[in-house]
C-alpha cells in the first residue's frame, strides 16, 4: 500500500500544543466515577424490551462438564469449539432472550458492524452464509447469531432470560456449584466466563439527571414504542419531538443520521468529537463472494489484523478505512528517536486527513471546527460513516458542543450546557458500556474460589492471571475478557481464538486426567511482566490522549488499574502465547492436580 498521507503538511509543534490544550479542557478528577451503571434510579433503563416479560420455566438441577456464562459471540464460539473437541455436555446461561450478546441488545436505528462483515462475522465458510452488505446491519448480525445457534445445535444447551446468582467452588468434589435467578442448581467441572464486554450500559452521572420528566433510554435498550419505527424503519413518532442524544462515539455516529431524518429537532450534546472517515458500504458482490477459495476467511482475518497493527502485509485484502488509517501503527515498539518522530508525524497526518474531510462536508465553518478531533488516532476508536457529518447540515440538527466540559446539569425539562438550557422531550444515552469496571460487576456475580475467597477480594489489588484466562485460587475457571488478555480492531477475531483456546485447553485437561487447573503466582507475575513489556510506546502515547475508555478516563493511576491492562502488542502475538502454552503439553505456569 502506498503512503496514504502524501501531500498533507502539518506543524508538529502546533499540533502538540493543540492536542495538549484540548486534553486539558477534558481532564477531571472523578475519572470512571463520572459514570453510573443502570441501577438504583436507572434500574428501569436496564429492562429487556425484547424478551417476553411473562416467560417462565421449571428450575433444573443437573451436573454438566462446562457452564458458559454469556450467549454472545464468545460464548457461542466456545460452545461450537467444545463440540469440535467432542465435548457436548455443556450449558450456556444468557441474560437475554436469545443468542447475540451485544447484537441482541443493540438494535438502535442505523446500527451495524464497523469492521467489514467478511472478516467480522465468524464461521462464514462453515455456515455457507453470504453477508448482504460489506457492513452488515444489526438485524442481520442478530439473525446470523440465531443461524449459528441453529447450525451448531446451541439452542438445546441454552438457558435464556437467566442470570447466574452465584458460582461457588467445592474443593471436595472439584466442581463449581452454580445457582441462577430461575432457581437452577447446576454442578459443573468447568466454568467459562464469557459474559460480554460491550453489554452492560453506563450512563453519565450528570447532576439532576434523575429529575428529567421526559422519556429517557440507553441506545442498547431502544424504545421503539416511543420513537416508532424499527431498526430499519423510519421513526414516525418523532416528527414533533425535540430529541437530545448524549455521546458522539461509535454508537451516536450511526444513530444520529437516523434521528436527524425523523426528529422535529435533534440536539447532539458533545464533549469530544470523533474522528470520522469514509465507510463506503455497499451490497456484497455475489459473484466475487462465490469465487473465494476454501480457507479465504481465515486468511482475510489474519491479513486485516496484520494491516491494522502495522505489519504492512504485501497485499491489503480488505482495503477499507481501517487499513488506511492503521497501516502504520503508531503505538508499536519504537526502535529509535528518529522512528518515534516518524510515527508521530504519521499519526498527525492521518488525523489531519480526517479533520480536512470535515471541511469538505460541513457547510458552516463554526460547526466544522467543533467536529474536528484533536488527539492521536489510537486515543479513541476511529469511526467510519458516510451520513454522520452531513447530518449537521440539516436545519433541524443542532450540535451543542460543551468545549470539553460536558453537560452541566439536567433539569425536569432539558439539558444545561454553559448556563443555557435546551428543552427536550426525549433524552437518549449513547454513552457506551462498562469496559474498565471490575469483572464481577460486569458479569453480575462474584465467583467464590478456594477457601471462600471471592474474585473481587482476590483481585482487590489488581487482576492476576495467566494470559487473562486462568487465575490462581479459581480452579477450572476460564475467562474471556479484556483483562490481561488480547485486544483487536476486529474484536471477534480475539473472541474466536480465545474461545478455541479455552475449548482446546479443556480437552487437553480431560485427555490427561486433570482434575483441576489454575495459574501459579509465579506465572501470573511473569505474565504481568510480558504485558508491561508489550506496551511499547503505548504508555507514553496515552498520556497525550483525551479521556476515554481506552485510558480509564485518565483516572489517577493505582496498583489495581496498572494490573488491569490489555496485551498491547499485536493480537497475533497474543495468540502465539496461547498456542505455545497448549503446545507445551505440560501446562507451563499452571498448577494442576490429577483426578
Amino acid at each position: 500500500m502506498a503512503e496514504q498521507n502524501e501531500g498533507i503538511e502539518v506543524s508538529v509543534e502546533e499540533l502538540r500544543a493543540k492536542y495538549a490544550a484540548e486534553q486539558l479542557k477534558r481532564l477531571r478528577t472523578d475519572g470512571l466515577k463520572q459514570f453510573s451503571g443502570l441501577k438504583e434510579q436507572f434500574e428501569e433503563l436496564d429492562q429487556d424490551p425484547y424478551a417476553d416479560p411473562n416467560f417462565t420455566r421449571d428450575a433444573i438441577t443437573e451436573e454438566t462438564e462446562v457452564v458458559i456464562v454469556g450467549g454472545g459471540f464468545a460464548g457461542m464460539l466456545t460452545g461450537v469449539d467444545l463440540q469440535n473437541q467432542g465435548i457436548t455436555n455443556f450449558r450456556i446461561v444468557e441474560k437475554g432472550g436469545d443468542f447475540g450478546g451485544t447484537w441482541y441488545w443493540n438494535r438502535y436505528p442505523g446500527c451495524m458492524c464497523d469492521v467489514e462483515s467478511y472478516t467480522y462475522l465468524p464461521l462464514l465458510e462453515e455456515t455457507g452464509y453470504m453477508p448482504t452488505e460489506r457492513y452488515a446491519s444489526a438485524p442481520e448480525i442478530f439473525g446470523y447469531c440465531q443461524l449459528l445457534g441453529r447450525t451448531f445445535n446451541l439452542y438445546e444447551h441454552a438457558l435464556f432470560q437467566t442470570i447466574i446468582n452465584g458460582a461457588v467452588w467445592d474443593d471436595n468434589s472439584n466442581r463449581w456449584n452454580i445457582t441462577t435467578s430461575r432457581g437452577d442448581k447446576i454442578s459443573s467441572k468447568y466454568i467459562v466466563i464469557a459474559g460480554g464486554i460491550l453489554h452492560k450500559p453506563k450512563v453519565p452521572g450528570i447532576p439532576g439527571i434523575e429529575k428529567f420528566k421526559g422519556r429517557m433510554f440507553h441506545t442498547s435498550r431502544w424504545d421503539y414504542d416511543y420513537t416508532g419505527g424499527g431498526p430499519r424503519e423510519f421513526m414516525d413518532n418523532l416528527g414533533d419531538k425535540r430529541v437530545g442524544i448524549i455521546g458522539t462515539g461509535a454508537t451516536a455516529i450511526q444513530a444520529v443520521p437516523k434521528l436527524a431524518e425523523a426528529a422535529g429537532d435533534l440536539f447532539v450534546f458533545q464533549r469530544t468529537p470523533s474522528a470520522v472517515g469514509v465507510r463506503n458500504n455497499g451490497k456484497t458482490d455475489e459473484k466475487w463472494f462465490k469465487s473465494l477459495k476454501p480457507g479465504w476467511q481465515q486468511e482475510r482475518i489474519v491479513n486485516f489484523t496484520k494491516a491494522v497493527t502495522g505489519e504492512m502485509p504485501e497485499v491489503d485484502l480488505v482495503g477499507d478505512g481501517w487499513t488506511d488509517v492503521m497501516w502504520r501503527n503508531t503505538q508499536a515498539a519504537v526502535e529509535s528517536p528518529e522512528h518515534l518522530a516518524e510515527m508521530e508525524l504519521s499519526d498527525f497526518k492521518t488525523m489531519e486527513k480526517l479533520r480536512r474531510r470535515v471541511d469538505t462536508i460541513i457547510e458552516d465553518p463554526e460547526t466544522a471546527a467543533k467536529l474536528k478531533a484533536y488527539y492521536g488516532k489510537n486515543c479513541k476508536r476511529v469511526c467510519f460513516h458516510d451520513d454522520y457529518l452531513p447530518s449537521f447540515n440539516k436545519p433541524n440538527v443542532h450540535l451543542i458542543d460543551s468545549d470539553g466540559k460536558g453537560i452541566e446539569r439536567v433539569t425536569e425539562t432539558g439539558v444545561v450546557i454553559d448556563g443555557v438550557e435546551y428543552p427536550i422531550d426525549c433524552l437518549i444515552f449513547a454513552s457506551g458500556f462498562e469496559v474498565n469496571t471490575d469483572l464481577d460487576a460486569r458479569v453480575g456475580f462474584d465467583p467464590v474460589g478456594r477457601d471462600g475467597v471471592t474474585l473481587n477480594e482476590s483481585w482487590s489489588h489488581g487482576a492476576h492471571t495467566l494470559h487473562g484466562v486462568l487465575s490462581g485460587g479459581f480452579p477450572n475457571m476460564m475467562v474471556i475478557s479484556l483483562v490481561q488478555a488480547g485486544f483487536g480492531t476486529n474484536f471477534v477475531h480475539f473472541l474466536g481464538r480465545s474461545a478455541r483456546h479455552v475449548a482446546e485447553l479443556i480437552k487437553l485437561c480431560e485427555d490427561q486426567g486433570i482434575a483441576t487447573i489454575e495459574a501459579t503466582p509465579e506465572a501470573e507475575e511473569d505474565w504481568l511482566m510480558v504485558l508491561y513489556g508489550a506496551i511499547g510506546n503505548g504508555a507514553e502515547y496515552v498520556t497525550t490522549c483525551t479521556p476515554g475508555y481506552f485510558n480509564n478516563e485518565m483516572s489517577a493511576p493505582d496498583e489495581k488499574a496498572a494490573k488491569g491492562l490489555v496485551y498491547a502488542g499485536s493480537l497475533l502475538n497474543y495468540h502465539a502465547h496461547l498456542d505455545e502454552f497448549r503446545a507445551a503439553g505440560d501446562f507451563p505456569g499452571a498448577l494442576v492436580t490429577k483426578g
